[in-house]
C-alpha cells in the first residue's frame, strides 16, 4: 500500500472511531432500527435523483448494501440500545477482519495460510475474553449482537469488492458505489423498525428532535451521514477496490483505539483490565491474520510474466485475423 493511501486508510480510522460517540447520541433519541433507517434514508434520496448508477452486477450491490447497510447497522445499534459499552462497540466490531479473510477463503477462494488461521484463533480468544469479562458485570448479548454486525460488514466488504472486480474494464467511481449503497438499506429497515418499534415510535421521536434539546441528535446523524458513511465508507470502499481484502482489512484494527479513547475522554467508560487484555489479543491476532496473506494472483503472475517472457524486440508481430 503506498504512503498516500496509508494516510487515506488512517483518515477513515479517526472518522469511524469518532463515529461510535455520534452513534451513542444518536440512539439516545431515536430506536436502532429507525435511527439505521433514517441515516441511509438521507443520503438515498438525493442519490437516486442526481447520482448515476455504477454498472456493477445487482446480485454484489445488493450484498454490500445487505452486508455493510442493514445487517451491520440492525445489529450494532440493538447491541448498543441493550447495554453494549461505546469503546467496546468499537472493538467488538472488528471483528469483521477475521471474519473479511474466512469470507474471502470461502467465497473468494483466497488461499489461507498457517499463520492467518493461527491469527484467527488468537482473536477468537481474545472476544472470548472479553465475553467471559461481560459475563462477569453485565449480559452477553450486546457482545454477541455486536459480533454479528461485524459478520455483516465482513459481507458487505466482500461485496464491494466483487462489484469493483467484476465491473470490466469500465472503472467504477467508489463514491458512486459507495452512496448506491445506502439506496438499500432504508426500506428495509424502516419496515423492520415498524414491526418491532411500532410504526409511529421513531416517527415521534424524530418531531420531538425539533427543539432546543434535540439538536445533539441532528448533529451526530449530520457527522454519521457527512463523515461515518460517506466519507469513511467512501475512501474505505477505494482502498478495497485498490487491494486485496486481507490488506485493507487490518487498518480497520486501528478503530477501536480512537473510539475506547474518546469514550473513555467523553463519556467517562472505564474498561476493565481483563476487557483491555482481550483486546489487546484480539488486534494482535487480527493483524496476524489479516496481514500475512499471499501476494493477489494479480501481482503475482505480473511478476511470473516479467521473468518468462522474452524481450519485446524478440517476441514476432501478431498477425491480424478476421474478427
Amino acid at each position: 500500500m503506498t504512503n498516500r493511501d496509508r494516510a487515506l486508510g488512517l483518515t477513515v480510522v479517526v472518522l469511524w472511531g469518532l463515529n461510535f460517540l455520534a452513534i451513542r447520541v444518536g440512539l439516545d433519541h431515536f430506536p436502532p432500527f429507525f435511527f439505521a433507517a433514517l441515516r441511509f434514508a438521507v443520503i438515498a434520496v438525493p442519490v437516486l435523483i442526481f447520482v448515476p448508477r455504477p454498472r456493477v452486477p445487482w446480485r454484489w450491490l445488493l450484498l454490500y448494501g445487505v452486508g455493510f447497510g442493514i445487517l451491520q447497522f440492525a445489529f450494532l445499534f440493538t447491541a448498543m440500545r441493550t447495554g453494549m459499552p461505546t469503546g467496546l462497540s468499537s472493538l467488538v466490531l472488528q471483528s469483521s477482519a477475521p471474519f473479511t479473510v474466512l469470507l474471502g477463503a470461502v467465497l473468494l477462494r483466497e488461499r489461507l495460510r498457517a499463520v492467518q488461521l493461527g491469527g484467527i484463533a488468537i482473536a477468537m480468544a481474545g472476544m472470548a475474553v472479553i465475553g467471559w469479562d461481560r459475563m462477569q458485570h453485565a449480559a452477553l448479548l450486546p457482545v454477541l449482537l455486536t459480533l454479528a454486525g461485524g459478520l455483516g460488514w465482513a459481507f458487505g466488504n466482500i461485496g464491494s469488492r466483487m462489484a469493483a472486480a467484476e465491473s470490466g474494464a469500465e472503472k467504477i467511481n467508489p463514491l458512486h458505489l459507495t452512496l448506491w449503497m445506502t439506496v438499500i438499506p432504508p426500506l428495509p429497515l424502516f419496515a423492520l423498525s415498524a414491526l418491532t418499534e411500532g410504526p409511529g415510535a421513531g416517527w415521534h421521536d424524530l418531531t420531538a428532535s425539533f427543539t432546543a434539546d434535540g439538536w445533539p441528535a441532528f448533529v451526530a446523524l449530520a457527522y454519521i451521514v457527512l463523515l461515518g458513511t460517506i466519507a469513511g465508507s467512501g475512501l474505505w470502499t477505494y482502498l478495497m477496490s485498490r487491494y486485496p481484502a486481507g490488506t485493507v482489512a487490518p487498518l480497520s484494527l486501528l478503530v477501536p483505539v480512537v473510539g475506547i479513547a474518546a469514550s473513555w475522554a467523553f463519556l467517562s467508560e472505564r474498561p476493565s483490565g481483563i476487557s483491555l487484555l482481550g483486546a489487546v489479543i484480539v488486534i494482535a491476532g487480527a493483524f496476524t491474520a489479516t496481514s500475512a496473506g499471499r501476494k493477489s494472483p494479480a501481482i503475482a503472475e505480473t511478476a511470473v510474466l516479467a521473468e518468462t517472457v522474452p524481450p519485446a524486440e524478440t517476441i514476432p508481430a501478431p498477425r491480424l485475423v478476421g474478427a
